[in-house]
């Protein structure tokens, strides 16, 4: 059975949103990483962070991280360079999705890799999360960035078997 154009056009519109979302979400996470000591100076000020807080606590990691990033800053600007990088990173990942936005069946691939990448986010934080000494609840936040972008390449992936479905449909002859 074909599926009428229109639903075709309806699974590529929800595709692109999709798709759309995770590019916005990529480029925002990268973009962020460029102001980092006034992005943590605001959240240090919103938490009320302080290193006199309880050891291990939100607001004593949130102040501790400022505290390491201002002394690193004063003494090694350079080392920044990596986060600019990291931005950097980001925005090219988040290009990649641009060929399933505009082709979804041609590049399921970038889809598919993208969903490792994701899956990839977790092992990352709970291997190296502990080596780093970064607490818990801190590496189950960075865990949760890889399941909240697999979400939408696998309902892409599930849209994308339904269009593949009824382009395949569509381009078989009708038997005699």
């Amino acid at each position: 059975m074909r599926v009428p154009a229109t639903s075709e056009a309806r699974i590529r519109s929800q595709i692109r949103w999709l798709l759309g979302l995770f590019m916005l979400g990529l480029v925002l996470s990268g973009v962020t990483a460029f102001p980092l000591e006034w992005e943590l100076g605001v959240l240090v000020r919103s938490l009320g962070a302080d290193l006199a807080a309880p050891e291990g606590s939100l607001q004593w990691w949130v102040a501790r991280v400022n505290q390491g990033l201002s002394e690193t800053g004063r003494a090694h600007p350079f080392l920044a360079y990596g986060t600019d990088w990291l931005a950097f990173g980001h925005i090219v990942i988040a290009m990649f999705f641009v060929g399933p936005w505009l082709d979804p069946i041609r590049n399921e691939w970038v889809l598919k890799v993208g969903l490792i990448a994701c899956a990839g986010v977790i092992p990352l934080a709970l291997i190296c999360g502990p080596i780093r000494g970064i607490p818990i609840y801190w590496r189950l936040i960075d865990c949760s960035f890889g399941v909240i972008g697999a979400l939408p390449l696998l309902m892409c992936l599930r849209l994308l078997a339904r269009l593949r479905a009824s382009t395949t449909t569509a381009t078989v002859p009708a038997r005699s």
